[in-house]
């Protein structure tokens, strides 16, 4: 009986201590309140909706309408003969992303670091983060006029230089992933180096001081002081990057795909596009919600194995 007392006592004193921290921080507190509204209205809420994906849902009933038809839809999904082709493209345009897009904020974050005039620094930067706040319809129609085999620069530049052919690079799905890859790679560079910046500027400067004391150079600083340094940002933004390997933005590819390359461009987003909207015939609400469902449950997957792997192997995950 002491023991339990002993226990109502410890709880109602942290209780207490709590509430005290609560009341002195009331402006986080509100500022953490607007994040969580925002995914218990836009994400939690919006869950309700996973039972269409065992149903035979028509527009305007209920979530709850309409035949249950159990895995019926993750069956057909599997058996679609375009599934292998959907999975190889939305894999690997992910993993071209992670190879070459996921390091590239990295080394640029370095190397901004070592520049030494401030007013120029400033300017690379601000010229590196534009591309991320122009529209992705913009980019798209960008990219569409730069590659054009009739009046695209690439293609002027190609023919000066080398005197070949106008090559068709968007009717051609060999050149689809490395369009689309070297895009988001110009497109997010700046801005995804924001972080690595900020955790650059944490590294403690007596570290550099003692490294130059030895006689080591700026790649020597880089690769055995900063590196180190921010391996924890890396690991974790890593993790969170893995764990968005099967998702890949149906607006993009759309803008800038054609039938011609499906081959390599049609990715499952697209697909639940095409499906779940009646693009190819008569919408499938119930279909697209599975398909949806099961990127879902593979990204969160992945996303635990890695987060796994990365806690016994190292000192930082996200759990």
């Amino acid at each position: 009986m002491r023991s339990i007392n002993l226990v109502n006592k410890k709880a109602k004193s942290w209780f207490s201590y709590e509430l005290i921290k609560a009341k002195n921080n009331k402006l986080l507190l509100f500022m953490f309140s607007l994040g969580l509204f925002y995914y218990i209205i836009f994400h939690y809420i919006p869950m309700i909706g996973i039972s269409i994906a065992f149903r035979n849902y028509k527009a305007g009933q209920s979530f709850f309408g309409g035949n249950w038809v159990g895995f019926k839809h993750f069956i057909d999904f599997f058996n679609d003969p375009y599934f292998f082709q959907l999975l190889r493209n939305t894999m690997l345009i992910n993993v071209y992303a992670l190879v070459f897009g996921f390091p590239m904020p990295i080394i640029f974050a370095l190397l901004l670091n070592e520049i030494g005039k401030k007013l120029f620094k400033k300017f690379v930067q601000t010229i590196s983060y534009l591309p991320h706040f122009i529209s992705t319809v913009i980019i798209s129609g960008m990219v569409i006029n730069f590659l054009s085999s009739q009046t695209g620069i690439v293609n002027k530049i190609l023919v000066i230089l080398f005197d070949i052919d106008p090559i068709p690079f968007m009717t051609r799905s060999q050149y689809f992933r490395g369009i689309y890859t070297i895009t988001n790679i110009w497109k997010s560079i700046g801005w995804n180096s924001i972080i690595y910046i900020a955790a650059i500027a944490g590294v403690d400067v007596s570290l550099y001081d003692a490294a130059k004391v030895d006689g080591v150079g700026r790649f020597g600083k880089m690769w055995h002081i900063t590196l180190p340094s921010i391996k924890p940002t890396i690991i974790v933004l890593l993790i969170l990057a893995i764990g968005h390997m099967m998702s890949v933005g149906a607006e993009s590819i759309i803008l800038i795909y054609n039938p011609t390359i499906y081959e390599t461009a049609d990715v499952i987003s697209t697909y639940i596009y095409r499906r779940g909207l009646g693009v190819d015939g008569s919408p499938n609400y119930s279909f697209a919600t599975a398909v949806g469902l099961f990127n879902s449950v593979v990204n969160f997957s992945l996303l635990y194995i890695t987060n796994w792997i990365c806690r016994k192997y190292s000192d930082s995950s996200l759990w």
